[in-house]
């Protein structure tokens, strides 16, 4: 599970710029015209947690383009009984930001349509290289 979540190229984007293995990794997220955002690995504790922080955005669907900078997204590996539990948490996408509906749809997207399956079968569905 840690690798996957690691292999960003995997899952969310074929296109990312940088890395996004070890802590201090940076990398560049680009969605069309209508997504950027450049991202930090500012916590890595190996099979347990990662965390990013966004150090730039810009979603040109929303007024107030920078809504996801300085938000953080937490990737919590637990065990628990004979399972894994995969907890993600996106601190500072909130309801009351314009984004909020749209991009819950798309964590959701990537998430369950691309990274689990990467997780379960080795196979994600990121967005592709062009």
């Amino acid at each position: 599970i840690f690798k996957a979540i690691t292999n960003v190229r995997a899952w969310w984007s074929e296109d990312l710029k940088g890395n996004s293995e070890l802590l201090n990794d940076e990398f560049m997220y680009q969605h069309g015209e209508s997504h950027y955002s450049k991202h930090k690995l500012i916590e890595v504790n190996q099979f347990t947690k990662i965390v990013w922080l966004t150090l730039d955005s810009k979603l040109t669907f929303v007024k107030k383009n920078d809504e996801w900078n300085e938000s953080r997204l937490i990737f919590e590996i637990t065990e628990v009984e004979d399972n894994t539990k995969l907890n993600i948490t996106h601190v500072g996408l909130t309801p009351h930001l314009e984004c909020y509906e749209a991009c819950s749809k798309a964590w959701t997207h990537y998430l369950m349509n691309s990274l689990i399956p990467l997780i379960k079968t080795g196979k994600g569905q990121p967005d592709l290289k062009k």
